[in-house]
């Protein structure tokens, strides 16, 4: 499948990238609770599959899970759609959250990105060190340079507030044990999250809604690249650096074409053109809410977004199943 003679039309393609999430979040919701990981992101890899297939385009997954001889995921490289439209990229966590829908925790969602071909940064899959601010402040009012408790102080003083008045959302692993304690000793409250770091950059856009003001932390470089679309059109700002801990991981690095492996990335060197973005809740959460099912009917909630216009629209879609 090639890039075809077709123009990206984003307003045509976003409410078929809205199906594609719905559909994605519709296929896992029976699995919430379940205790089985595996299953519901199956399930959600399936739906996504199928609807993206529908789509007049010529995609190319550039954000997946992994290579081709780990598929049945949907695999980097892989093509889909009908070939018979525009050559796109396409970012896509069928189930951000797979522990989240196994264990009924907040914040598990279907996510996909959706932008020309070209425009997206084919992120290995290791880790990055990321920093996410909401939408209002000065470029580089907080950066991956300054250390944790600068971060805080740097970003208390663009709000005219204290550093006590400042939440953090950070991953909570081990290797952050150190940014904790130094974010705490600024006085600054923390929100800690087990998974679902798409969900906590996106918190930072919507800081009167979700009280989050800044992330930061290491998780995989592709959510990341997922993170920087959904900034893309909801504004604030993202940086990353790739974190390489051997040799296999920088060799993957060089296959995806990165050479520069010290280089901060900004949100715009992640995605590069206007792009649509689509999540729809499973679990529920500060962002969206979970799945509603009742005797014969599903109701799912989409967050659908377009970085050319702005435009953030909140879709609930009722069906029967």
């Amino acid at each position: 499948m090639s890039p075809t003679k077709y123009d990206f039309n984003d307003r045509m393609l976003s409410l078929g990238l809205a199906r594609v999430a719905e559909q994605a979040a519709i296929a896992s919701a029976s699995l919430v609770g379940r205790g089985d990981e595996k299953a519901a992101d199956q399930a959600a890899v399936n739906a996504m599959r199928e609807q993206l297939n529908l789509l007049d385009i010529a995609g190319v997954v550039v954000i997946g899970e992994g290579e081709r001889d780990e598929a049945p995921m949907l695999f980097i490289g892989e093509e889909v759609g009908t070939g018979d439209g525009p050559g796109v990229d396409i970012a896509l966590d069928p189930l951000e959250g797979t522990t989240l829908t196994a264990k009924d925790m907040p914040n598990a969602l279907t996510v996909i990105a959706l932008g020309p071909r070209g425009s997206m940064l084919h992120a290995p899959d290791v880790y990055m060190d990321k920093l996410a601010v909401g939408p209002g402040f000065p470029e580089g009012v907080v950066s991956l340079d300054m250390d944790p408790a600068e971060r805080v102080e740097a970003l208390a003083r663009a709000k005219g507030c204290a550093p006590a008045d400042i939440t953090v959302c950070i991953l909570e692993r081990p290797r952050h044990e150190e940014m904790i304690a130094q974010v705490r000793g600024t006085g600054a409250s923390i929100r800690l999250i087990t998974d679902g770091d798409v969900a906590g950059v996106m918190h930072c856009a919507e800081s009167a809604i979700t009280g989050i003001d800044m992330y930061m932390g290491q998780g995989g470089a592709p959510e990341g690249v997922l993170a920087a679309a959904a900034l893309k059109c909801m504004g604030g700002q993202i940086f990353g650096r790739l974190v390489f801990r051997n040799e296999d991981e920088k060799a993957r690095a060089d296959k995806a074409g990165i050479t520069d492996l010290d280089r901060i990335y900004a949100r715009d060197d992640m995605v590069t053109a206007d792009v649509v973005f689509a999540a729809t809740g499973v679990t529920g959460g500060s962002l969206l809410p979970r799945i509603k099912r009742e005797p014969g009917w599903v109701e799912t909630t989409t967050l659908l977004m377009r970085s050319k216009t702005g435009s953030v629209r909140r879709m609930s879609y009722r069906t029967p199943v």
